[in-house]
């Protein structure tokens, strides 16, 4: 009888994750389903930084088969999965919210939004700047003898590669006050690492970005501003944490 009863709360725990699962499977394909009758403005505008940086009428080859099919989904997807997360988060809270005290709450909420903020800056700083110098430097430097017009598979796997990878460097400064509030980093350590942030920066920045000097720049400069940031959140919020404690006592 035992056995039965302890296995019941898990059993439970099991269904709400399944519902919770497929409630974002849903929430994923109505978005998707929602967007599909945008598909070609979207991929339109996915292509734009390239285009633009081409001469006139120049077009994208598709050597496979099915990358005229495939290219458009991918951004179509990459879309839907983007306009869904904060829904999907939230279907995600509604889920561990009640295992959580009232003050973990509070502190839950701002990180999620702020995670949500910062990966959506990331990638419209990589769209809006990153890829309106990179390819019209890419473009200036083919030869002549070069017809430079990429194909469609393999540019947008770069794009969006380069979008989850701006999109996740930039939660930089939530990290930095994550390690700080969970203890696991003093701000006095994290404050001495600042030293080896430079190079771990441009490691990043070139394993991430094309090899060439402007798109590592592109990239380990804000992470180096971003490591400050994330100092100063800290410091800010040992401050806060002070006065309360202070007007506690």
């Amino acid at each position: 009888m035992t056995t039965h009863t302890s296995t019941l709360p898990f059993l439970r725990h099991l269904y709400d994750l399944r519902t919770v699962v497929l409630k974002v499977i849903v929430i994923l394909l109505i978005t998707t389903a929602s967007l599909t009758p945008f598909v070609n403005d979207l991929f339109a505008y996915a292509t734009k930084p390239l285009l633009s940086a081409l001469p006139v009428d120049t077009k994208l080859l598709a050597v496979g088969v099915v990358a005229p099919v495939f290219g458009p989904l991918k951004v179509l997807l990459f879309c839907a999965f983007c306009i869904s997360l904060p829904a999907t988060l939230w279907v995600i809270w509604s889920y561990i919210a009640p295992a959580l005290y009232k003050n973990e709450k509070k502190k839950a909420l701002p990180f999620v939004f702020s995670t949500l903020l910062m990966f959506g800056i990331g990638v419209l700083y990589c769209y809006f700047v990153v890829f309106g110098f990179l390819f019209k430097f890419i473009a200036s430097f083919s030869p002549e003898a070069i017809s430079f017009a990429p194909d469609i598979g393999s540019y947008i796997s770069f794009v969006l590669h380069m979008f989850l990878s701006f999109g996740l460097a930039f939660e930089l400064p939530i990290a930095v006050v994550i390690l700080h509030n969970t203890g696991i980093a003093s701000l006095s350590s994290i404050k001495k690492f600042r030293r080896y942030i430079i190079v771990i920066a441009f490691v990043i920045a070139a394993v991430i970005t094309p090899p060439d000097i402007a798109s590592q720049l592109f990239l380990a400069i804000p992470l180096i501003l971003l490591y400050e940031l994330g100092i100063i959140l800290c410091s800010l919020f040992k401050t806060k944490v002070k006065v309360q404690d202070a007007v506690v006592n």
